[in-house]
């Protein structure tokens, strides 16, 4: 397969058969410095247009390497602008298929402006239409920061990368000592990319990420009909709630998660489900990680890190923006410990507990195990303006665990003391029924019952409205 054909074969794999409409064809550079005038550039190095994904419009651009090396000149960025302008038009989803050698030099500074104007479009479009971009080879440079203004970014596992400085050029590193531009250093070390996977894979879950999503942040009609019962119980969810992963998948309507940023702070889970047809934002701390055996692979403590809560307000942040419900699932007791965390820990905290009480969005939060001290306010708390909370019998919320809470209490006196003050602690003031009966709670359901009460609490929100004072942005 050449070169030229692989631009526009990707879109092909992308759209609904025989459904992509090219716009700019006949595009051509216009500069004639450096022999520019002698070289052939079809439609500028980009393939531009429009098509459907499972009948929904969207706006597709897909670099080509064959001509200059997919370089960014001035008509190239032009006909990039021009689509987002038809996109914010029409209220549609902008997808960049990105393989690109960066800014044309020979263009210079007709260039560097092309590259400013995509930002700007990028901006304008942020929060209005979805922006999703797929990685295929080299992305560097200036152009590193398209798809870093997107809302969701892909990666082909083997060619693709990513950098703003190449990693031979970074003091102290060479390509073979750490690939900082790799699609594993980029999803797991960065948390940019959403999603690594084969060129083939990539492009079918870019189609199942756009059919999840709404049009646009005005589109409230991007329901299907729900096939599974919304009484369906839950059977095995008490048994992996700590793999939030798979109970957000047992929650869902026929078992959908897309999962966001899957490889960066896996201790924070972030995606997509379907509930009654409807797409809800899901946040999840997680303690362990599955593998398709059952076997735990990976621990981590019932901790918010600063890793965590800044993947976590991204995504509530763009679930808010285009009035996408917001549903947690909260186990945690406390804020990570260490003096790299310490670091940025409070920021980041900061970051999502902003998220979590700016968002207007129907806000439903179900405690699951532990709930404790200040990162429990943080995480979606009625506090913070969640609509409802649910509670399973066994939770835990409160300042602290009942036994350190009754040791600080009990201090100097025997250990039967002790116990005897942590039992009457924990019923008092750290059990989901204490937290009921203040108010902090209003709902406590077993486990299995989880999907048709959380189903309820969003159906009863589903015309929810709430103001904010009147500002020009936040500056959190």
């Amino acid at each position: 397969m050449s070169t030229t054909s692989q631009a526009s074969q990707r879109i092909k794999a992308l759209l609904d058969e025989n459904s992509f409409v090219e716009i700019g064809a006949l595009v051509t550079a216009r500069a004639t410095d450096f022999n520019l005038k002698q070289t052939e550039t079809p439609s500028d190095g980009v393939i531009t247009g429009y098509g459907v994904i499972d009948s929904n419009l969207v706006y597709v651009y897909s670099q080509d390497v064959s001509v200059l090396n997919g370089t960014v000149g001035e008509m190239h960025a032009k006909k990039i602008a021009n689509l987002y302008d038809l996109a914010m038009k029409t209220g549609a989803p902008v997808i960049g298929l990105i393989n690109s050698a960066g800014l044309r030099l020979q263009e210079a500074t007709d260039a560097l402006n092309g590259f400013g104007e995509i930002y700007m479009k990028q901006v304008d479009a942020s929060g209005v239409i979805p922006q999703i971009t797929a990685i295929f080879g080299t992305c560097g440079g200036g152009l590193a920061l398209v798809p870093t203004l997107t809302d969701f970014t892909f990666m082909e596992e083997k060619s693709a990368k990513l950098f703003v400085n190449a990693p031979n050029a970074i003091d102290g590193n060479e390509i073979s000592k750490c690939d900082t531009s790799s699609a594993a250093f980029q999803s797991k070390e960065v948390g940019i990319v959403d999603v690594v996977s084969d060129e083939a894979s990539v492009l079918a879950q870019i189609r199942e990420l756009v059919s999840i999503l709404p049009a646009n942040n005005e589109d409230n009609m991007s329901f299907d009909e729900c096939m599974d019962d919304l009484n369906r119980t839950c059977e095995e969810l008490v048994n992996c709630a700590g793999d939030t992963s798979i109970a957000l998948s047992q929650i869902s309507d026929n078992g959908i998660f897309f999962e966001t940023k899957r490889n960066y702070a896996k201790d924070m889970v972030t995606g997509f489900i379907k509930l009654n047809g409807a797409t809800v934002g899901a946040v999840a701390n997680r303690t362990e990680v599955f593998d398709a055996e059952g076997k735990a692979v990976e621990n981590f403590d019932a901790v918010l890190s600063a890793k965590g809560c800044e993947k976590a307000a991204d995504f509530v942040n763009f679930c808010d923006a285009f009035d996408i419900p917001v549903m947690t699932l909260t186990n945690v007791k406390g804020f990570a410990s260490s003096e790299c965390e310490e670091k940025k820990i409070a920021k980041a905290a900061a970051r999502l507990t902003y998220a979590f009480a700016n968002a207007t969005v129907p806000k439903v939060n179900v405690i699951t195990k532990k709930a404790f001290g200040s990162a429990y306010v943080t995480m979606n708390s009625k506090a913070l303006g969640a609509d409802i909370t649910i509670a399973w019998p066994d939770a835990e919320i409160g300042t602290m665990d009942a036994k350190l809470a009754a040791k600080i209490i009990c201090d100097g006196q025997g250990s039967e003391a002790i116990d005897a003050c942590a039992q009457e602690y924990a019923k008092l003031q750290t059990s989901a029924a204490g937290a009921a009966a203040r108010g902090y709670v209003d709902q406590i359901v077993e486990p299995s019952e989880t999907r048709k009460y959380i189903i309820g609490a969003f159906e009863m929100l589903y015309t929810k409205h709430e103001d904010r004072p009147a500002k020009k942005h936040g500056t959190v």
